[in-house]
Parts: C-alpha cells; sequence; structure tokens
C-alpha cells in the first residue's frame, strides 16, 4: 500500500501548538518513525510534509499537492491537540466513509494505551481532508496541555498503535535507543516539567505541603499541587494542568517588565502582590504602589513603589 504522511505544521509560518512541549516536534518525531515502519513492512511512504511554505495556506496546498500528485492510497494527517489544559484523549477525522473505515483501527489501538476516546469525527472542514483525491485521515493523538495525556504518552507507543491501526500488521521494534518515554507510555524524566519545577521553585511557589518542589523532571500529585497554586495565583482555570496560559503567565514574569503605579496591570502584577503579601487582584493601584514600598524598605533597597531590575533582583534571586 502506498501511504501519504503528512507530519502537522513544520512549515514556518504553519506551526502548531504548545504545552508540555511542541506539537511540531512531536509529529515529527512520531511522523518520521511511522514511515520508517511502515518502509520496514514493506509499504511504499511519500512524506508530504513541506520543507518550507510562504502562508499557513500555502503549506496546506503543498501537503495536499504532493499527495495528489504521487498518488497515493491514504493520506494520513498527524497532529497534536491543544484547548484548555483540561480536554484530553484522541480523536481522527475523515471526510468520507472510506477515511472513516481507516480512522476507526487507528484510534482503537491509541486509546488501547489508555487515551479517552474522543471518538472518529467529521473533518470535512479539513482542508488537506476535503482536497486530497484519496481517502484521507487526521488524528489528533493526544493534548499536549493536559498532564493526564502526557503521563499516557510515549512516543514509540504511539508510532506502534498508529501504524498498527493502518496496516494490521505488527511493528517492527526499534533497533537501540528510544522515546523520551520509554516507548511503552511509562513516564520518565521530561525537559518541560523539570523547566516548570525550576521555574516554580524560582517563584517560591509551593506544592500543597508548602515544600520546594523535588527538581527530577517527573510529573506527580507535588508538581501539580504547585501548579494548581499557581493557576489560582494567576487567576488561570486550568486546575493542576500547564496549560499554554500558564507558560504565558510564567513567561510574562520572567520578562521582568518595569511596574509602576496606574501603568502596569497583568499577571506580573498579580505575582508580586502574591510575593508581597497584598491583595491579589491584577492592577497596580495606590495600595500595591504602597505595599511595594514597605517590602523595598524591608529587604533594604530604594523604597521609590516601582518594580525595577533591583526590586526584580530581590523576587526572584
Amino acid at each position: 500500500m502506498k501511504f501519504g504522511i503528512d507530519m502537522g505544521h513544520n512549515a514556518p509560518p504553519d506551526t502548531g501548538a504548545v504545552g508540555w512541549a511542541k506539537e511540531d516536534d512531536l509529529t515529527k518525531a512520531v511522523g518520521n518513525q511511522v514511515i520508517d515502519k511502515l518502509e520496514a513492512l514493506g509499504h511504499e511512504v511519500v512524506n508530504c510534509t513541506p520543507r518550507r511554505a510562504s502562508s499557513v495556506v500555502d503549506s496546506l496546498r503543498r501537503r495536499v499537492s504532493t499527495a495528489n500528485a504521487r498518488n497515493v492510497d491514504l493520506y494520513v494527517s498527524i497532529h497534536f491537540n491543544a484547548f484548555n489544559g483540561r480536554a484530553n484523549g484522541t480523536e481522527v477525522f475523515a471526510a468520507s466513509s472510506a477515511g472513516r473505515r481507516y480512522a476507526q483501527p487507528v484510534l482503537n489501538q491509541i486509546i488501547n494505551l489508555g487515551f479517552y476516546n474522543r471518538g472518529v469525527k467529521n473533518g470535512s472542514h479539513f482542508f488537506v481532508l476535503k482536497n486530497t483525491n484519496m481517502p484521507a485521515i487526521l488524528i489528533e493523538c493526544c493534548f499536549i496541555d493536559s498532564w493526564r495525556d502526557r503521563n499516557l504518552y510515549g512516543t514509540d507507543a504511539m508510532v506502534n498503535a498508529i501504524v498498527k491501526g493502518l496496516t494490521g500488521q505488527e511493528p517492527p521494534q526499534a533497533q537501540g535507543g528510544g522515546s523520551e518515554a520509554g516507548g511503552s507510555g511509562e513516564v520518565t524524566r521530561d525537559e518541560q516539567v523539570l523547566k516548570l519545577q525550576q521555574q516554580l521553585n524560582r517563584l517560591r511557589v509551593r506544592d500543597r505541603n508548602g515544600k520546594v518542589l523535588v527538581e527530577d523532571g517527573l510529573w506527580g500529585s507535588n508538581t501539580a499541587s504547585a501548579v494548581a497554586r499557581f493557576n489560582d495565583l494567576m487567576a488561570i482555570r486550568s486546575d493542576d494542568s500547564a496549560s499554554a496560559a500558564t507558560w504565558k503567565a510564567l513567561e510574562d514574569i520572567f520578562e521582568k517588565p518595569i511596574l509602576r503605579q496606574s501603568h502596569a496591570t497583568g499577571k506580573a502584577v498579580r505575582y508580586v502582590q502574591f510575593r508581597i503579601g497584598t491583595a491579589i487582584d491584577g492592577i497596580f493601584g495606590p495600595n500595591t504602589a504602597r505595599s511595594v514600598r514597605r517590602w523595598q524598605a524591608s529587604v533594604h533597597i530604594t523604597a521609590d513603589g516601582v518594580v525595577g531590575p533591583q526590586t526584580w533582583s530581590k523576587l526572584l534571586g
């Protein structure tokens, strides 16, 4: 069989979502291994991922054009989802009855890994599904802003599920090496989790027991509780998940913006209010300015009520 494999995005300005990993990185990691294993099973594979594009629309057109020109039997677009930090699971889109017949076995194999079944869905609104000349499916492997899905995810396991779902054949085992999650879904050290733990510790956001997080790159209940605490401080509705909004708030704080009365609002202000022990509303008003001056005096720096480099140095170390 002749497969067309599309590693979603990966053609700036066509880039994917960001959560506990970058969608572009994951689609490429999964897609390349899917290609290798399909070829090892004797199938012909066309890589439909463009190397460059002038726009998102151009990126989509190039994918479709490659699949149609090479006359593949089945077009497979690989993606990862993101939404609100609470949604999770796997869904596969198809725009025809033939596409749905290929989509269901792939979905079945992935949910066997433990992912929530979001079903086979109508994908007639997707450019790559409605403009390809052959049966086509779009796989949303899991949510990269869901830590439930992160705990289940392993690159090798996802690859094997997709290959078996597409072919009905047992995928060949990788020789040497392995994925960042060991290939069977187990959780190992993750650089994004480690970065999260380090940043929360630096911000002095503690776990549910008031303790500093162990910086081990492993997602567990203590890290989840610290993330939930940070989200609450930032008024982010993501519970204990590190959503895109969580990462954006961290970025805003670590930019160390100059904050002064009547000229600042937002997440960095909320963090300062948390640290100096005043009411947290995200607005740098007179009360916050007074509290900043008192705090500055208590740590023996210029008490001017302005959060600048000197104050940020004391706050973040």
